[in-house]
Parts: structure tokens; sequence; C-alpha cells
């Protein structure tokens, strides 16, 4: 049995100690914002790109790590995590988790994306 592996990225965006959270289509859960790395794309770009597509937000991705100034080598951004998630028996997703802030919580998901997002606290996540 094969099994195919796709990159995916994933933000945990904060505003005022809420968290967003939009409603998945399929799986029919409560989810932070990601989506799939296209050919060719950096991680934290696939990240910032998914938020700005399913949200219209502009965050700022949280990032530990000392900038290094390293010439003609560029310094990516770290994920919080890594996970492999099962999808099916014949598909998994290896998921980059980032988190980010935002200076508000007004949300302009561009056309064709879902509107069912809203911010939660943690007592709400829990």
């Amino acid at each position: 049995m094969e099994i195919t592996r796709h990159f995916t990225a994933t933000t945990i965006i904060v505003y005022k100690n809420k968290a967003l959270l939009h409603l998945h289509k399929k799986l029919g859960i409560w989810i932070p914002i990601g989506g799939h790395i296209d050919r060719d794309e950096l991680p934290q770009t696939a990240a910032l790109r998914e938020i700005k597509e399913e949200s219209g937000l502009d965050v700022n991705l949280y990032n530990p790590d000392k900038k290094m100034e390293m010439g003609d080598v560029k310094q990516l951004f770290r994920p919080m995590h890594i996970l492999l998630e099962d999808i099916n028996q014949f598909h998994q997703h290896i998921d980059f988790i980032y988190y980010a802030t935002t200076d508000t919580d007004v949300l302009s998901p561009h056309n064709g994306e879902t509107t069912n997002l809203r911010w939660f606290t943690s007592g709400e996540i829990k």
C-alpha cells in the first residue's frame, strides 16, 4: 500500500486573547486557517497566502529565532510544530504549524472562501 503525502501550512491567529477558527467544509469541525503548500512555495509563504485568502487579515508570524544574516542564504520562519496527520489510510499531510498575531478582528475573506469564521476564547476552544 502506497501512502501519498502532501505538505500543508496551518496558522493559529490570535487577536486580544482570542483565536480565529473556521468551520471546515468537509470535516464539519472548527480548525485554524491553513491549506496545501503549492509547488515551489515556501511553507511560511503558503501560511501567509492562506491567511490572506481565507480571512483577509495581515498578520505577524511568530518567530522566536534570532534573525541571522548569511549572505545569499535565506532564513525561514521556523514552524512551532510539524505534525503528521492521517487524512485516510492512503493519504497524509505533513503540516507546518505557525502562530501569528494581528492588529484587527475585522475579517474579509476572498470570494469563494468560507464565511464561517469566528474568534474563540481559550475557554470556548476547550
